[in-house]
């Protein structure tokens, strides 16, 4: 089956560039535009592993128009020192009006990983993307929750590491271009002895508390474990320093609390609109599953019986979408979620056309 590949570039409400992957094939679309938004430091091509059956190609014979969102965070784009407000607020509203005019639609479903998630449940308990209709997230969502080793990295490790660098970057695993990358570098290789690449030890030094910390190494083959390589780019500090006053507070907060001084983003009513699918691997190092957890506590709190949880054994966090068993362990369930018909709209309003039974 041809799959094709078409960039549109898109600009945020601020000004900054980013741009749109649109992935079609033969098939036909019938089931309308779905969004799928990467995590921090990586890009949209890291829904598209070499597996046996990625997470694209099962949207595709699903038959939804598949969209992947470029947001400033994606190392395709001109390195920045973004923040989750930022794309919150700028880049999730613009990508998700970039896709409706493009496409026609009036509404559209979301799968969101990592920061991106996070990120996108702030656009979307603001108010800012009522359209969507449908939100898988993985990992975290609006109540990040980290390992104490992690809590420790971002209090303490963070500061020293602002005090030579702007950004961390993976690739310095295989080429660190100065005596400080390469003492660092040095610092990856004597403290992650796991059976990983250098770039995959230098994604674990920098993200969660894990040996590896983002992956099960079992779940991947070795071509996506060799893969990945090349998805790790820079991040920027000012990230970590954002996450951290999140983990901090219990929740997502702003990066500047300004004139408001609200604890988080919780602290107001919600405007979230679209019904959630939460998805958490058992093993995740990265982010804990109780983060997805107090999640779904929260929003039962605010719409009951509308949203659903799922925490997956056997698996940590982008292993998710990289597991060489995920076209059957992971996939079918978040397909079933977009599916869903959402029993809070009346058949009129709802744009359903799956298979799922209702929560």
């Amino acid at each position: 089956m041809s799959v094709q590949y078409e960039t549109i570039p898109y600009v945020c409400q601020d000004g900054f560039y980013c741009n749109l992957i649109h992935v079609t094939n033969s098939m036909s679309a019938y089931k309308g535009p779905v969004l799928l938004v990467h995590g921090a430091g990586v890009r949209a091509n890291i829904f598209n592993p070499p597996t046996q059956k990625n997470i694209i190609e099962m949207l595709l014979e699903e038959g939804y128009d598949v969209w992947l969102e470029n947001w400033r965070a994606s190392i395709d784009l001109l390195p920045n020192e973004w923040n989750l407000d930022q794309a919150a607020i700028y880049d999730h509203p613009a990508a998700v009006q970039k896709v409706l005019e493009e496409t026609g639609a009036s509404e559209l479903k979301a799968i969101v990983h990592c920061q991106g998630s996070t990120s996108f449940m702030i656009s979307a308990i603001l108010g800012l993307i009522p359209e969507v209709k449908v939100i898988v997230s993985n990992a975290v969502s609006l109540h990040p929750v980290v390992p104490t080793y992690s809590v420790l990295k971002l209090h303490f490790f963070v500061p020293i590491v602002k005090l030579l660098f702007r950004y961390l970057n993976p690739q310095w695993g295989i080429y660190a271009p100065d005596l400080k990358t390469q003492l660092l570098r040095a610092l990856v290789e004597l403290t992650h002895k796991e059976d990983d690449t250098l770039v995959g030890k230098f994604v674990s030094f920098t993200y969660g508390a894990g040996y590896p910390a983002l992956w099960k190494l079992k779940n991947l083959d070795e071509q996506t474990k060799n893969w990945i390589q090349h998805e790790f780019a820079e991040v920027p500090l000012t990230f970590f320093d954002h996450i951290r006053k999140g983990v901090d507070r219990g929740a997502l907060a702003p990066a500047h609390d300004g004139k408001e001084k609200r604890k988080t983003y919780l602290d107001r009513p919600s405007r979230l609109q679209a019904r959630v699918a939460l998805f958490c691997g058992e093993d995740n190092l990265c982010f804990l599953p109780r983060s997805q957890r107090k999640t779904y506590d929260y929003l039962q709190k605010i719409q009951a019986n509308r949203h659903k949880l799922y925490i997956l054994k056997g698996y940590s966090h982008l292993d998710m979408f990289l597991g060489k068993n995920a076209h059957r362990d992971v996939f079918p369930l978040m397909i079933k979620e977009l599916n869903h018909e959402d029993p809070w709209l009346s058949p009129k309003e709802s744009s359903g056309t799956g298979t799922g039974t209702p929560l």
